[in-house]
């Protein structure tokens, strides 16, 4: 089959329906399985059966499909095998079934064989999750009796009959499925569970609690838990979802940020489905046969409030609902079959599959969503620290000669070790340049002796403008004929670039002299109002 080259599905669609082929494909190759066409009967409660070989001459009342809310069901089939071989019989459409017995009979109505089986029965799987029963039979014609006897069923379960060979192929696409899918919701719960509990958000906290649901569910359905732990439980996997569809309800208000304020309309509809879905569990309680059905109705609710809000959202301009929207469509349309579909035209492939298909892009999908929320919160939290470091960076610098200013000078000395040293300096000349050439001459004259006195100070020490024409020096390792010579190389440069009455009269101190940091400004600004009155 060629796919046509101009294809108008978007991407991620054609990836889904190349894995699907991909899956499904190989099973499709294989010689098809035989159907068993034939009448089912509900037998009543307390009727045992007698091993007749024809079900329509016991009274039972004929049906045309099994009830989801489940029950005690026969099937009665002929069919007719062509060749001697090894064959195995299995049940198309469904896995949902709680126990089944198949009764086979010759063409003189001699019973060759009896099997057994399903999730509540403790008999083991020969195949790895499925109900499929081998056996050996010769050309000839048969006759099937089918007993089903399950709480619920989630489609119509119907018997067929295939080729060893060709059934031990065709049940591995789907059992990839299984495999895949619940290892999705395994590693995306765990990931999510930790990030709720790190972040404390409702989001993650509903959204790791609808994965959980759905792998109980799917967990249960799909023979995983009975067949990997030998747990029979049948009533959990129902409860569960109906846990989940509440947690997808909060999940979405949580997600797409509905609250009273913002969208009120939307809010008490939420509220209202919630209440709705509260109502079922306690429902499913009291009739825990119902809870399959609950299920159905909790998911198309859930779907169509998160269509709805997502709809609602993206128009007012939330970002995360656009994309939002676009995994809640593609689960609309795989959730609906998955609820409303009772057969499929596959052996193998059965709903439940389908609905796990469903569900697991849906995680991934809402997985993209949630990390293109985080991406989000990322660069808004970058944003805003850059934007506290500019301005950090404005309250502590000096707009002129871009040097720290008096308030990091603070800083510097809060900083500034025990050997470590307070040099203040008074830049003499500057009213000279602005009284004689103007203000721009002596803003030249300020930004000159910072940009040589730094440079020669290097990062060994740090010169801030505390204002007019004072400076101070906070240096580490306290070495003050090293700073006093730096400032006369800076001075003396200044005065060969035409600066030639720059002066500076400038007071040291070391830490180690005063009691507290606070009062070593005060000792080292004494000392230079000292040497600037002796200079005069």
């Amino acid at each position: 089959m060629k796919l046509p080259t101009s294809c108008s599905l978007p991407p991620w669609c054609r990836l889904l329906a190349g894995v699907f082929l991909y899956l499904v494909w190989p099973a499709l190759l294989h010689a098809a399985p035989q159907d068993l066409p034939g009448q089912w009967f509900e037998a009543p409660s307390g009727w045992t059966y007698q091993l007749q070989n024809d079900l329509g001459r016991s009274g039972l009342a004929p049906v045309s499909r099994l009830a989801p809310t489940g029950g005690n069901f026969w099937h009665q089939a002929n069919f007719t095998v062509k060749q001697d071989g090894r064959y195995v019989l299995d049940m198309k459409n469904s896995s949902l079934i709680g126990r089944f017995q198949h009764w086979i009979f010759d063409a003189q109505g001699r019973l060759i064989k009896t099997l057994s089986g399903g999730i509540q029965s403790a008999e083991q799987n020969p195949f790895f999750l499925r109900h499929g029963r081998e056996l050996d039979l010769a050309a000839g014609s048969y006759r099937i009796v089918t007993q089903l006897d399950s709480p619920m069923f989630l489609a119509q379960a119907e018997p067929y009959l295939d080729a060893l060979d060709d059934y031990r192929q065709g049940i591995k696409p789907g059992n990839a499925v299984v495999l895949i899918g619940l290892g999705i919701f395994v590693g995306l719960g765990f990931y999510y569970a930790a990030l709720a509990a790190a972040r404390r958000r409702m989001a993650e906290r509903m959204y790791a609690l609808f994965i959980l649901g759905n792998l109980l569910w799917n967990g249960t359905c799909l023979l995983v838990f009975s067949d990997l732990l030998g747990w029979r439980g049948f009533y959990l996997g129902g409860f569960a979802i109906l846990v989940s569809n509440c947690a997808y309800i909060l999940f979405v208000m949580a997600l797409l940020e509905i609250r009273i304020d913002n969208h009120g309309r939307l809010y008490r509809a939420g509220q209202g489905v919630l209440a709705l879905m509260m109502l079922a569990i306690v429902t499913a309680i009291a009739k825990p046969n119902w809870s399959l059905e609950l299920d159905r109705y909790g998911v198309g609710l859930f779907i169509t409030y998160g269509l709805v809000a997502g709809g609602v959202c993206a128009r007012s301009g939330n970002r995360s609902a656009r994309r939002y929207l676009v995994a809640i469509v593609t689960f609309f349309i795989l959730g609906a079959a998955a609820i409303s579909l009772a057969k499929l035209d596959s052996y193998t492939i059965t709903i439940e599959h389908v609905g796990l298909v469903a569900v697991a892009v849906e995680v991934i999908l809402l997985a993209l969503v949630l990390s293109y929320q985080f991406a989000q919160l990322h660069r808004e939290r970058e944003a805003a620290m850059e934007s506290a470091r500019k301005h950090f960076a404005q309250a502590h610098t000096d707009a002129l000669t871009g040097l720290p200013n008096r308030f990091h000078l603070d800083l510097s000395l809060e900083k500034l070790p025990d050997g470590g040293s307070l040099t203040i300096i008074d830049l003499d000349g500057l009213k000279h340049y602005n009284d004689t050439f103007g203000h721009a001459r002596g803003d030249a004259l300020l930004c000159g002796f910072a940009a040589e006195l730094q440079r020669r100070l290097g990062q060994k020490a740090l010169l801030h403008r505390m204002g007019g024409d004072e400076f101070a020096i906070t240096c580490e390792c306290g070495d003050l004929a090293w700073m006093e010579k730096m400032l006369d190389e800076a001075l003396e440069t200044l005065r060969r670039q035409d600066f030639g009455c720059v002066g500076a009269s400038f007071g040291s101190a070391h830490l180690s002299e005063v009691p507290e940091r606070q009062a070593l400004k005060h000792l080292a600004d004494k000392r230079m109002y000292q040497r600037k009155h002796a200079a005069k």
